[in-house]
């Protein structure tokens, strides 16, 4: 049996709304605070049902809870300038910001806890790692580092409604000013772009900024316009010849359509120039993930930054390796939610998957999309 099936009421298949891999609603209130801006009660509903019914949702929120449970000792580690992009494995600076990213999965687990239980705890605790973020942390407008933002703004949007005032305007002020940041920078056609865009849409969304929201969702149209192709690959696949870069283009792109189709918008099936379109490029990369067809990857880059990591002997960058399956599960496994018809592969994929994260997004699709 696919591990994306599940038996839910009969009355729920006919409630709206696509979740997404990263919010449910808040709680069952309506004001415009409490009120989730991503997703909708009856997808957390769902998600409470799963974890307390469901053996296997059971089993995988225990292990989350641990993690929160254990983060609810932790100190914040803030760091000012998140510097990754264009690093080398082993530089100091890179470094210290991956250590300083170790908040991002404490928030991840936390926001969760909270979303599940309503203990105050986890809501409290998630308040003050948020806080310190914001008194400390600079926005650069550089879109690969600070997307790993991504489960701080999931987490803010799971526990916004018990922010009092003053906090709550202090970590909205440092919202804006990461979209602010991510607007100022040069605005380009490849990842880049993809990554900046599910920033500024995930913030905008969550602040329930109309103005940004429309912004993203028309700076995502013309991206799709520039960056994905007929047969369906991407700028990214010829430019560094690498499925690496294709579906590290897709995932940050699949998570801003999903959280548009919650809010009733198709994004996955907006048209490109001759067909292009979500739906196609996640399909291109389906043949490298069953066995159909194989890639060896950077073979062709026109990146020299690919080959220094190869000289530094980052595995993941090795010219000509071959793309391994498990490596597109991410980025299918967003694909789920918006589309049944990779539930076969995502199925496939889930063996190999480990990482905690990635068994979760799992259930959050089982949870999140009507039948």
């Amino acid at each position: 049996m696919s591990v994306l099936n599940f038996k839910i009421p009969q009355s729920w298949c006919r409630l709206p709304g696509i979740l997404t891999v990263a919010w449910f609603a808040l709680l069952f209130a309506t004001d415009a605070v409490a009120q989730s801006a991503l997703f909708t009660p009856e997808q957390k509903a769902r998600l409470i049902e799963l974890t307390r019914q469901d053996p296997v949702a059971k089993a995988e929120f225990a292990k989350l809870q641990a993690l929160a449970d254990a983060a609810l000792s932790a100190t914040p580690n803030p760091i000012k300038k998140i510097q990754t992009e264009g690093k080398l494995a082993g530089d100091p600076v890179k470094i210290a910001t991956e250590t300083a990213f170790r908040d991002m999965r404490a928030l991840f687990a936390l926001g969760y806890a909270y979303e599940i239980t309503g203990e105050t705890k986890y809501a409290e605790k998630t308040r003050a790692f948020i806080l310190a973020w914001a008194e400390t942390n600079q926005p650069t407008g550089d879109p690969i580092d600070e997307t790993s933002l991504e489960p701080l703004l999931v987490a803010y949007d799971q526990t916004r409604a018990t922010f009092p005032a003053d906090a709550r305007t202090a970590a909205d002020r440092y919202l804006h000013k990461i979209v602010a940041a991510e607007w100022g920078a040069r605005q380009v056609t490849n990842n880049w772009q993809s990554h900046r865009l599910k920033i500024i849409g995930l913030a905008a969304y969550v602040l329930r900024d109309e103005t940004q929201i429309a912004r993203a969702l028309q700076g995502f149209k013309d991206q799709i316009a520039v960056n994905l192709n007929a047969d369906g690959s991407s700028l990214d696949f010829r430019d560094r010849d690498a499925l690496h870069y294709h579906v590290y283009d897709l995932e940050p792109l699949l998570t801003l359509a999903i959280t548009a189709q919650n809010h009733g918008l198709n994004l996955y099936d907006y048209p490109g120039k001759d067909g292009a379109s979500l739906r196609r490029s996640v399909h291109f990369l389906i043949p490298f993930c069953i066995g159909e067809r194989e890639h060896h990857e950077f073979v062709n880059s026109k990146v020299a930054f690919d080959r220094k990591r190869a000289a530094n002997g980052e595995k993941a960058y090795q010219v000509g390796r071959l793309f391994r399956p498990e490596e597109g599960f991410k980025a299918l496994s967003l694909a789920a939610f918006l589309d049944h018809s990779v539930d076969p592969v995502v199925t496939k994929l889930a063996g190999q998957n480990t990482n905690l994260m990635g068994a979760w997004t799992l259930i959050l699709v089982r949870a999140g999309r009507e039948k």
